[in-house]
């Protein structure tokens, strides 16, 4: 019997409103792709981003158009070379994990990972503000170790030390969305590095990245935008000191996983991101991050609702996933 593949478009409430430089939204789209064999069912979930030129629509066609390809057997490895490195290839990819974790009765972590996966500690992200909003977010999260601000328009600095003084016992990444210019960056370096910033991503526009070879790096410089798939690093050497990997950019967990690897043989530290979605796009990226110098998986937590089964978050620690969400 032919393995089957379906595709469904899902929204979840967001709590409250999230902004980034892009704008604001006040729900996670979704895609969640789901494939039969037999007695066993895969699902993945992915969210397309209208910065790489995706849609809803265009990602549920994307999927759809595989069908017949993956009733026919396609395999993760060939799957590669089937489609794009993007949201949808993400959603296929780890719909085929976890299918293949549950005909085989074995965990996707037994092959993930080399020692058994452990909770993470998560950063949790602050929405883009007035300096008054983004402290006052700040404090409500301030038991939190590890806070994301999302910066990337004028008053950057003003925001930076807003929050820095609001709460000094956490640290501190800036996620400026590449809204940084060459006429501001240095000056934004300048502060980070004062008010003790533990990581920055992408500060400028994926294009400008040859700015960044004669800036000073005295804190981490994340690229985030600019880098999607292994191709990638090469071009990134001097440039960044660590990369944040998305399962949506990169295609899925496989391609993820080999991103990983080079990165860490070229020198450069591991972040392990997500975009708004629910815990079963959260799931994969869990083991991805295991022995990640910083983990961004705090989507659920941004979410009114999330799925039921969930994945369980105890402050900002999350747990990695058990076999009834993913794997």
């Amino acid at each position: 019997m032919p393995r089957v593949l379906s595709v469904t478009a899902e929204r979840f409430p967001i709590a409250g409103t999230f902004t980034i430089s892009r704008g604001s939204k006040t729900e996670a789209e979704v895609v969640t792709c789901t494939i039969s064999d037999g007695g066993f069912t895969g699902r993945g979930e992915c969210v397309p981003y209208r910065r790489y030129g995706e849609s809803v629509e265009s990602v549920v066609a994307q999927i759809q158009s595989v069908a017949s390809v993956i009733a026919g057997g396609l395999d993760r490895a060939r799957l590669l070379d089937t489609m794009p490195a993007g949201a949808a290839r993400n959603a296929v990819d780890c719909a085929l994990w976890d299918l293949e974790s549950k005909k085989a009765g074995r965990r996707a972590s037994d092959i993930v990972c080399p020692t058994p996966p452990m909770a993470l500690e998560t950063a949790y992200t602050l929405s883009l503000g007035t300096p008054e909003a983004m402290a006052a977010q700040a404090r409500e999260h301030a038991h939190r170790p590890l806070l994301k601000i999302k910066l990337g328009s004028d008053g950057d600095v003003e925001r930076m030390e807003a929050v820095c003084k609001a709460v000094p016992n956490s640290r501190i990444i800036i996620d400026a969305n590449e809204g940084w210019t060459a006429k501001t960056i240095r000056q934004n370096l300048e502060m980070a590095a004062k008010f003790g910033i533990a990581l920055i991503e992408q500060p400028l526009p994926a294009d400008n990245d040859d700015l960044l070879r004669d800036l000073p790096h005295t804190v981490p410089i994340c690229a985030d935008e600019s880098v999607h798939q292994a191709k990638d690093l090469d071009k990134l050497i001097g440039l960044y000191d660590a990369i944040n990997i998305k399962l949506d950019k990169a295609g899925g967990l496989t391609a993820a996983l080999e991103l990983r690897d080079r990165a860490r043989s070229a020198g450069f530290q591991i972040m392990v991101g997500c975009m708004v979605g629910t815990s079963l796009a959260m799931a994969p990226a869990v083991l991805l991050a295991q022995g990640a110098e910083f983990v961004d998986l705090d989507g659920p937590l941004l979410l009114a609702r999330d799925r039921e089964p969930a994945l369980t978050y105890a402050g900002s620690l999350v747990s990695p996933p058990t076999p009834d969400l993913w794997g």
